[in-house]
């Protein structure tokens, strides 16, 4: 075979062509809660990561007087102490 005619014949089998491909079911169904779970896990790891620190930061001071310790005894009760008390 002549160069000539392989060089065109290699370019037109690594052009890539539309496939018009059936995807049934179970298999669409999959891949639609395969995304959906990767977007609620994104979504969740941002709310870790960005929200709970800057509310803990935004979240201003407790005023005196409010039960802000606790203490686990031995009876696994746990008592309050107040800052005053």
């Amino acid at each position: 075979m002549k160069i000539q005619n392989l060089i065109p014949m290699i370019l037109l089998a690594a052009i890539p062509s539309l496939a018009s491909a059936y995807v049934g079911p179970g298999a669409g169904l999959s891949a639609i809660g395969s995304l959906l779970a990767l977007l609620l896990a994104v979504f969740v790891a941002f709310v870790g990561f960005f929200w709970y620190p800057i509310k803990r930061l935004i979240g201003g001071r407790r005023s005196p007087g409010i039960e802000d310790d606790a203490v686990i005894d031995g009876n696994d009760q746990a008592e309050t102490h107040t800052r005053n008390g």
